[in-house]
């Protein structure tokens, strides 16, 4: 294979759910395209990671900090939504039923997999909440055992540090397991609409 090939094969295999077969069909049709748009899909690639950032407030991917999230007015600002990822987020808000904040966590604990509460967002969301607009934090971290363990130790801490605060958790709908970020639009809808208080 030429080395230049079997570069971009190796890059791609990097890829979720890209095997080595599937890298070099990829690799092969780019070959075959005009150069022109294989050189767009370059572009593409490099702007993405210097156009975008995360937001200092909340953690979204966005090509402004703040982003327009945090910036939007209209946005309710009592009520904050933590999530384990940026496709949750745009699960919820693309859905457009949820009016209010987000926090993005990065991830959601996982000892086994060596993801501590050092590596997530947690100081964040502390600070977040010491500025005292918050009233309520709904916890969208899937039924998971990774998203009940994060729910706990963000309860915990909630109660702990800010027992005024309402701790709610999504409801029905939400299969045992599931995770959040493939759910449709009207479950997800029906999970936020009856959402329960936790503790």
């Amino acid at each position: 294979m030429p080395q230049a090939l079997k570069t971009l094969v190796d890059q791609l295999t990097a890829l979720p759910g890209v095997g080595r077969k599937s890298a070099l069909r990829m690799g092969l049709t780019l070959l075959n395209w005009p150069e022109e748009k294989a050189h767009s899909l370059g572009r593409a690639i490099y702007d993405l990671r210097a156009n975008l950032c995360l937001c200092s407030l909340c953690r979204s991917l966005s090509e402004t900090d703040p982003c327009p999230v945090c910036t939007d007015p209209g946005r309710e600002e009592g009520v904050l939504c933590v999530v384990a990822d940026w496709d949750s987020l745009l699960a919820i808000d693309e859905a457009g039923f949820y009016r209010g904040k987000y926090l993005v966590l990065g991830g959601l604990l996982s000892p086994l997999d060596g993801i501590h509460s050092d590596q997530l967002a947690f100081d964040l969301l502390h600070t977040r909440l010491e500025q005292g607009e918050i009233k309520e934090v709904i916890l969208a971290l899937g039924t998971t055992r990774e998203g009940e363990a994060t729910e706990s130790y963000v309860s915990n801490m909630l109660g702990r540090d800010f027992p005024s605060i309402r701790v709610s958790r999504l409801a029905q709908g939400i299969p045992v397991g599931s995770d959040l970020k493939y759910m449709d639009r009207e479950t997800l809808k029906q999970s936020m609409t009856y959402r329960q208080a936790l503790g």
